[in-house]
Formats: C-alpha cells, structure tokens, sequence
C-alpha cells in the first residue's frame, strides 16, 4: 500500500495564495478543541524568555524546512492575515473556549478565512525565508507560534498545554476505516511514547514514521528491515497488533478498512491522548 492510499481522504484542501481561496478543506467540529503541541520533534530555535528578552511580546520559534505542513494545535476557525508587519504571512485559528493560536512567517495559507477546521487540520505552509515573500522579519526558515487567551494577552502555548495537558482528539478510523490526519498523529504519539519516534506528531507518515512503525512490529513478528519503507510484511504485522483490537480478517498484509479499525483502536487508548 503506498502512501498516497494511506493519506486518502486526509488531505487539508487547496493552497491559498495572497487571501485568495482555490480550495476549501473540511475539519471537525470546532467544538472540541483536542489541543495539543504539533511541533513535537522540532528543534526550538528561540524560546518564549528569548523572545521576551529581545522585547518580543513572546513567542516560541520552531526550525522547520520551507513548506512544511502546519496543523491546527486545536480546533477553530480560521483567519489569514498576509504580511502582517514583522511577523509576515499569518494565520490565526480562533477557539471555541476564547483562546487563539496565530503562527506567523508563512511561505502559504492552506484554508480560507472563515473554515472550520479539527485539530490537526493543516492550515498553512511554513515559511521564514528571509526576504521571502510572507516571511517579516524572519532570517531563517521556521514558525512562530503563540496563543492569545480571551483577554487578548499573548501567552506561552506550551505553558498552557502543561496546565490542559495538552491532549489529542480520538480518531474516527475506529468507526469508518479510513486512516486519516488523527489517526497517524495519534499512531507518532505512540511510537513516540513507545519506541523511539523522535520526528513532529503531525500525521503525516514518512521514512521516520514507518521505521518506529516497523520496530514496534518486531513484537508481532515482522522480521524485516527497519528501512521506513513499509510491504505486506510491516502491514500483516500491523495486522496482528489489530487483531488484538477486534480484527478477524486474514492476515494477509493488504490493509483494508477492518485492518485499519482494528488498528485505530489501540491508538485510541486513553493513554496515547497526551503529547505532552
């Protein structure tokens, strides 16, 4: 199964360039935020005091190629600002409880103003290029995120997190069998907690993901490389791991949606809902 098949129907939407909408991408409902940190994995470059003592109102900046996907730490609703003075191409996600998100020095908007999206939905692409297009004040490429509670005062989202305890929505390939954002966001946090995933929780899989993926496997007798790059071998064990979880089909290594809800049942546990 490659991996276009396993993103099926997890995509954010269409790109949009400069405000102007060519796609629009469906969330969950904005009434469950599920926050959470979607920058796990990524090195911080300056952190909230940094930004303080330099006269920032604050912030925490992740170093992140140009382009790389930016999911919604909790669910909202979107508001694109493009150049938005020092902190170039921004975008804010207004809360359900009050509180809003803005990550700042995008290379892309990814949703349209006004979107209802479900954490983890991507809303933009990173950026920070310097004398890029959308990049402020930025010398290097990476993402600026703080949160603003509902007096309007900037606020350290990790700080916030630590007093939630930033959690992770469930996912709903338990009940429709289709692998989605959430579902691998929950499936990192996992491999993470359990085995040794060190990249962000962005649901996303890739080369890191699938070799955690495969060293988990080697419990539920996959015998083959850790090279990241998953067959019929990784999926039928994958496929044991989900016949503990209510799967009864064959063990055949082709995923199909029984697989996959065998499988998000045990990411579905309690214990794999806190990224931090």
């Amino acid at each position: 199964m490659d991996r276009r098949t396993l993103l099926r129907g997890a995509a954010a939407g269409a790109v949009v360039l400069g405000g102007a909408a060519v796609g629009v991408g469906v969330g969950a409902p904005a009434h469950a935020s599920g926050f959470y940190n979607p920058f796990t994995g990524y090195p911080i470059s300056d952190g909230w005091q940094e930004h303080i003592d330099r006269g920032s109102l604050g912030g925490i900046d992740y170093v992140m190629s140009v382009g790389t996907r930016l999911p919604a730490c909790g669910s909202g609703t979107i508001q694109n600002i493009p150049y938005n003075g020092t902190g170039g191409h921004t975008v804010t996600i207004y809360h359900p409880n009050g509180y809003r998100t803005q990550y700042m020095h995008l290379s892309a908007f990814s949703l349209a103003n006004g979107t209802a999206v479900g954490a983890g939905a991507t809303v933009g692409l990173s950026g920070g290029a310097a004398g890029a297009p959308g990049s402020g004040s930025s010398t290097g490429p990476h993402v600026h995120w703080h949160m603003i509670n509902p007096s309007g005062v900037r606020i350290n989202p990790l700080t916030y997190l630590a007093g939630i305890g930033g959690t992770l929505p469930k996912t709903t390939t338990e009940s429709d069998g289709i692998p989605g954002p959430i579902m691998w966001q929950r499936a990192q946090n996992w491999l993470r907690m359990d085995h040794g995933y060190t990249g962000p929780i962005d649901g996303v899989p890739g080369v890191n993901t699938y070799a955690a993926l495969q060293r988990a496997m080697r419990g539920y007798g996959y015998t083959g490389p850790i090279d990241g790059v998953p067959g019929p071998n990784t999926w039928a064990a994958v496929q044991r791991l989900a016949a503990q979880w209510g799967y009864t089909g064959p063990i055949d290594g082709v995923m199909g949606p029984n697989s996959w809800r065998g499988f998000a049942r045990f990411v579905n546990q309690d214990r794999f809902d806190r990224t931090s």
